[in-house]
């Protein structure tokens, strides 16, 4: 039977206040892809050991063992799903990278393979990092990649399949051309140059991809040209090139269409009205530009160029970085991946002996207004649903909390809708919040009583509450128009002493005369929170290591500590099954 907690319930969550501020700096550390940021930080006696199996994922894409970070490569391919990662074969730390290669018919069950580049020839003797997957005009797939050489130079080598009747494609083969493409030029950086992008093909009938580059001190995406996709030639022009910054790591290059959730495959034939993204991975985060591909200059030209890149769109605001995604061309989508990496410590990690993981595969689209991308799971991940519970005509008063039972929350999916009752008292907003969300989500945390909100879920809660993750909305009205701010709040969600626990945040647009209610959605998977705000406007993925998870299990509750009245017209939740990733080998 469904509960609602009245106020003074809610003097639970005043021990939110006492949030330690300070924190510790999210970093990348290392060149070219050193993408570990580690913490170096003693265990604590005084709770169980993190080393648990409890805290592995179970629908999360991540090998049964080792470091993994960035995803590379995704394609369909006659019939299968290809996910390649970098990994280090050797530990659970950054180092010895080479390709993993796991394939799958749904996206969600995976079998591993041998890793399908490895550190083998001059050009890539000290890592085969992150690169893309194209295919090619006669039906062949070709993945281009950046080595780094005996010289520690980064180049661009490409690979094909020794068979392409394998289904698995299990391997490859390094041609004697490699590398393709190497860091001369006046002004280049050859320790920064990197990642390249999908192939495309212009008016032209030339093959072209983008290449990240620190170019004169400035960041860069490089354009090259190709007859062949073997020998390259690079345009006496960037892509596009900004002063805001040294360096774009992962940049990806796709068309959209406003208001379509259909993918576009960039080689093909792109229709009249449909935009151009940019995205790029830099301050630990992936940032992104909607404009247009203006084809006679061959550049991209930004419809909106901001010179605080603080202000620059973002993929994910939360723990989410090195995202590829691909054309889909089985289902007509788009496809993006993201990695999440372990906020514990390195020793943290060699002890458990994994470390890292990967989002779940989203479906990303542009608005009707040309402004946003939308990203949404991809509707596969809804075969791993199992109980089921449905809640309608909720409301919540101030300081209530209402527990969400009969599902197991520590793997489970939620969704629920969030009508507002009114909006007079709503609170006015201070566009300088925009400038560091996160320092806000911290200042109006889940104890704080606003005008409208917070409302949203506690997720992964301690009996006794000392341990939790709060995702939430506050309402704030500017000159022009309503704001949302999405907050997922880590600061409670462990007693483990020295992880990284932010207070992730972003902020989205709303019509209150158009949009009656607020969505929220949200994927728990025992060490993961990933939530989906405003029909995926916003999107915050997380780690978190309650102790209760290990100790005694979790609860799950919804909640409104605003002045304002808020009704839930719709809640459903699911315990979600494990999925088989990577646990065959193929």
């Amino acid at each position: 039977m469904a509960l609602i907690l009245r106020p003074w319930a809610f003097l639970l969550l005043l021990v939110l206040v006492s949030y330690d501020e300070s924190g510790l700096q999210r970093r990348r550390n290392g060149v070219a892809q050193a993408t570990q940021r580690v913490f170096l930080y003693p265990q604590s006696p005084k709770v169980s050991s993190i080393v648990s199996t409890k805290y592995r994922t179970a629908y999360h894409f991540q090998p049964p063992k080792n470091w993994i970070n960035d995803p590379n490569g995704p394609m369909y391919y006659n019939g299968i799903y290809h996910q390649f990662y970098q990994y280090n074969p050797n530990g659970s730390l950054w180092g010895n990278i080479v390709w993993g290669h796991s394939v799958s018919t749904d996206l969600i069950n995976w079998i591993r393979l041998e890793p399908a580049i490895e550190r083998t020839t001059p050009s890539d003797i000290n890592g085969c990092w992150t690169g893309s997957a194209t295919i090619l005009k006669d039906n062949r797939p070709a993945i281009i990649y950046t080595g780094a050489d005996t010289e520690k130079r980064q180049v661009q080598n490409i690979v094909f399949p020794k068979n392409v009747s394998d289904p698995y494609l299990r391997e490859w083969i390094k041609p004697d051309s490699n590398p393709l493409i190497q860091p001369v030029g006046q002004g280049l950086n050859s320790g920064q140059f990197r990642d390249p992008t999908t192939g495309w093909i212009g008016p032209d009938g030339l093959w072209r991809i983008a290449v990240g580059a620190e170019l004169n001190g400035y960041s860069a995406a490089l354009l090259y040209k190709s007859e062949d996709f073997v020998h390259w030639t690079r345009v006496d022009h960037p892509l596009y090139s900004s002063n805001a910054s040294t360096m774009w790591e992962c940049p990806d290059f796709f068309a959209v269409l406003p208001g379509n959730n259909s993918g576009l495959d960039l080689s093909a034939a792109i229709p009249n009205g449909a935009k151009h993204v940019l995205k790029m991975s830099l301050d630990n985060c992936d940032k992104y530009m909607v404009g247009v591909y203006d084809i006679k200059s061959d550049t991209f030209i930004p419809d909106t160029i901001l010179d605080d890149r603080r202000l620059w769109s973002r993929i994910d605001y939360g723990n989410y970085y090195a995202s590829k995604s691909f054309f889909d061309s089985k289902r007509g989508r788009r496809i993006i991946w993201g990695w999440t990496n372990e906020t514990d410590s390195s020793s943290d990690d060699v002890a458990k002996g994994w470390a890292g993981i990967h989002a779940i595969p989203r479906t990303i689209w542009l608005d009707r207004n040309s402004k946003q991308l939308l990203q949404w799971p991809v509707e596969e991940i809804e075969s791993l649903r199992r109980e089921e519970v449905s809640h309608q005509g909720l409301e919540l008063k101030q300081g209530d909390l209402f527990e969400i039972k009969g599902i197991d929350t520590l793997q489970a999916n939620v969704e629920i809708d969030f009508e507002l009752t009114s909006i007079e008292s709503v609170d006015p907003f201070d566009p300088s919040w925009l400038l560091d969300i996160e320092k806000h989500c911290r200042e109006a945390d889940a104890s704080i009583h606003g005008g409208v909100g917070p409302f949203g879920l506690l997720v992964l809660a301690s009996d006794n509450m000392d341990e939790h993750t709060s995702v939430h909305f506050r309402i704030y009205k500017s000159q022009e128009k309503y704001m949302v701010l999405m907050c997922s709040d880590l600061r409670k969600s462990s007693l483990r002493p020295e992880l990284y626990t932010p207070a992730y945040g972003g902020f989205f647009e709303i019509d209150l005369e158009k949009e009656k209610t607020i969505s929220l959605r949200t994927l728990i998977d025992r060490s993961m929170v990933e939530s989906f705000g405003g029909g995926g406007r916003v999107c915050i993925m997380a780690r978190v290591y309650p102790v209760t998870l290990i100790n005694s299990g979790t609860r799950m509750y919804a909640f409104n500590n605003g002045t304002s009245t808020v009704k839930v017209p719709q809640l459903k939740a699911w315990s979600m099954s494990r999925a088989q990733v990577n646990a065959r080998k193929g």
